[in-house]
């Protein structure tokens, strides 16, 4: 078995407590909705076939700690069988969990990286206009960008310096705005499983 597919390594350390989902594949059968939880793999095929199915449903939650399905197999055993190239095809293995759904993520973008960026965009080259933009940006918010708070009242001054730049974007909405960005980190069915 990798050292890096155990239980310890793979599993969140407040995992008695979670509600994990997965897929793994089966032979004979093909990719099956599954609870994973450390002293076992469940099916959750009586819940929904895709994980997408399930995200869907109300309290989808609540639904998979109510209503176990049949257990398939060891946890550790399918983890010490997901290995690519190492596996034995007529056990299961992990697959990745998303199945029909989009990825998706949430965040911002650290303001000092992305204002930099931006300048750098918006002078071309021109070390001068860079530092006459720094300047401006610096007499509003001071010389440390770290201090700016997403959605805060000097994150909004800085805002109207860069439309008076004429620098504002979408993209800096995103990191100073009060908003998150929600945005699709990979298509349906593209991600990569465990041990790949």
């Amino acid at each position: 078995m990798l050292q890096h597919l155990t239980l310890e390594t793979t599993l969140p350390v407040d995992h008695a407590q979670a509600v994990l989902i997965g897929r793994i594949w089966v032979q004979g059968t093909g990719p099956m909705l599954v609870r994973v939880q450390a002293d076992g793999i469940t099916s959750l095929e009586h819940l929904a076939a895709t994980a997408s199915q399930l995200l869907n449903l109300p309290d989808a939650a609540a639904q998979v700690r109510a209503r176990s399905g049949t257990r398939i197999a060891d946890t550790a055993t399918v983890l010490a069988n997901s290995a690519f190239g190492a596996r034995n095809p007529a056990l299961p293995w992990l697959l990745a969990p998303c199945d029909l759904q989009a990825l998706k993520a949430a965040g911002v973008t650290f303001v000092a990286s992305m204002l930099e960026r931006v300048i750098e965009e918006q002078a071309r080259g021109d070390a001068s206009k860079a530092v006459a933009v720094r300047a401006a940006v610096v007499a509003v918010i001071g010389d440390n960008l770290s201090n700016i708070q997403p959605g805060s009242p000097a994150a909004a001054q800085l805002k109207e310096v860069l439309l008076a730049q004429g620098m504002w974007s979408q993209y800096l909405e995103v990191g100073i705005g009060p908003d998150a960005e929600i945005f699709t980190k990979s298509q349906p069915l593209s991600a990569v499983g465990t041990g790949a």
